[in-house]
């Protein structure tokens, strides 16, 4: 089964189009479409030799069955990474193990210019 493609479905697919090119002009399609064919099992095949050629002798090691995209599940990965990591503390122990956080004993300076206790700065012109 090709892209869904059925036998079935191709069968129809090919009695429509012999209707619609009719008999004077199907010989010709169905040649081209040979061609066509015979040069994409080139191209394959040529492409194959070279992925072959570049990777030398660790071409044939290589589990080619392990890289299919259609195999990757995103929730399966997902389950997988977080049952692999180690445990995490809740969040109620790590506030219980870490130290209380301490106030700054010097004041903060304010990025504005003017009182710290003013009104917040208004651009009129910026809005």
């Amino acid at each position: 089964m090709i892209f869904g493609l059925t036998i079935e479905k191709l069968l129809l697919i090919g009695l429509v189009a012999a209707l619609i090119l009719g008999p004077e002009r199907l010989p010709r399609y169905a040649e081209s479409l040979a061609g066509l064919t015979k040069r994409a099992r080139e191209w394959v095949t040529t492409a194959r030799t070279r992925v072959r050629d570049e990777m030398g002798e660790d071409f044939d090691d290589v589990d080619w069955r392990t890289l299919d995209p259609r195999q990757y599940d995103p929730r399966r990965i997902i389950r997988e990474a977080l049952l692999d990591d180690a445990p995490v503390a809740s969040v109620a122990a790590a506030a219980q193990a870490a130290p209380a956080p301490t106030p700054p004993t010097t004041p903060v300076a304010s990025p504005f210019r003017g009182p710290a206790d003013g009104p917040t700065p208004y651009d009129t012109e910026a809005t």
